[in-house]
């Protein structure tokens, strides 16, 4: 089992920045790839990032780079560097690990975090 605790969200301006975190623990050594999904409300749960455990990463388009996710092997977390927020951004963010060849709907999950992006 893995278990997934995600912090850092909150409300931030247009423009802004925020980091996410989330920390991995438990059978964390199985895990391939750890990344983030966000749901927005009426609307389904939508693929942001995720990195490999070869350190490979990978983005949704949506982003257009204002989004980097990077890791800390030795504290098993994972962040979501987000710059130049924007309203439609806002969503509840969930972190999710998932072993090689196993589809992230078949992953763990985290409880989610709420990002809202508003002046």
């Amino acid at each position: 089992q893995v278990r997934l605790v995600e912090s850092g969200g909150g409300l931030v301006q247009p423009g802004g920045s925020l980091r996410l975190s989330c920390v991995g623990s438990g059978s964390i050594s199985s895990i391939y790839g750890m990344g983030w999904y966000r749901q927005a409300p009426g609307k389904q749960r939508e693929f942001v990032a995720e990195i490999t455990n070869d350190g490979s990463a990978y983005y949704d388009e949506f982003e257009k780079g204002r989004f980097t996710i990077s890791t800390d092997n030795a504290k098993n977390t994972v962040y979501l560097q987000m710059n130049g927020l924007k309203p439609e951004d806002t969503a509840v963010y969930y972190c999710n690990a998932r072993r090689k060849f196993q589809a992230a709907s078949n992953g763990y999950w985290g409880q989610g975090t709420q990002v809202t992006v508003a002046s």
